[in-house]
């Protein structure tokens, strides 16, 4: 499995487009562009290399992550797929880019297939799991992909940090439980691919991270 990574809008949000080879298959996590440049670089890199669509995984639903999910989904005929306790968040687009100033078009999201803790997508010869990671947002999830090493986090962990916990949802106790449980309980060399910033290893954060170590 190959993974793209793209740092886009205000927010330096990554989108991950996990692929298969060129003329294959391929994921994105976090649909979060907000500029026509944006759009553009996510569809030449889809399209160039001739991939088709087959999922498109919210980690959460604010709008640095999602506001661009519809857009991807109706030009790709595919379906959203992301955590049920996302829903409210995700009709709340509209009050999200107001409460940023962003200007941009936000309309409320529907989350349009519903994914669990344990559901497995196979993707690529492999299996990436679903992890429940709630905290940051009510519904996050994190997916792991244990033959590739990696998990996508979202905003749950980052390199030394974590996600915030003040937004509508937010939990610092719930966010930290989370982590413990569901990431730090992975093996060591698993790379973290968090939703902001570098990529930075399970290892590394259970001796580096002030939150966790």
């Amino acid at each position: 499995m190959r993974i793209s990574r793209f740092t886009m809008n205000p927010f330096g949000m990554n989108c991950y487009i996990l692929w298969s080879a060129p003329g294959g298959e391929c994921i994105v996590i976090d649909p979060g562009m907000m500029q026509q440049s944006e759009k553009d670089m996510i569809t030449s890199f889809i399209d160039g290399n001739n991939l088709t669509l087959k999922h498109l995984l919210l980690t959460h639903c604010h709008i640095d992550h999602a506001c661009a999910a519809r857009w991807l989904a109706n030009r790709y005929g595919v379906e959203i797929e992301g955590g049920a306790k996302e829903a409210n968040i995700a009709e709340q687009m509209p009050s999200q880019a107001a409460r940023f100033g962003l200007k941009i078009d936000s309309s409320p999201l529907v989350i349009d297939k519903i994914l669990d803790d344990g559901d497995v997508i196979n993707f690529a010869g492999e299996e990436m799991k679903v992890l429940e990671t709630p905290g940051h947002s009510p519904g996050s999830l994190s997916f792991y992909c244990p033959d590739s090493s990696v998990v996508f986090t979202g905003d749950v962990v980052f390199q030394s940090s974590i996600g915030r916990t003040d937004l509508t949802g937010g939990s610092f106790s719930v966010l930290i439980d989370s982590i413990k449980t569901k990431i730090m309980t992975l093996p060591h060399d698993t790379v973290i691919a968090p939703g902001h910033g570098d990529t930075t290893t399970v290892g590394d954060e259970m001796v580096y991270n002030p939150y966790i170590a």
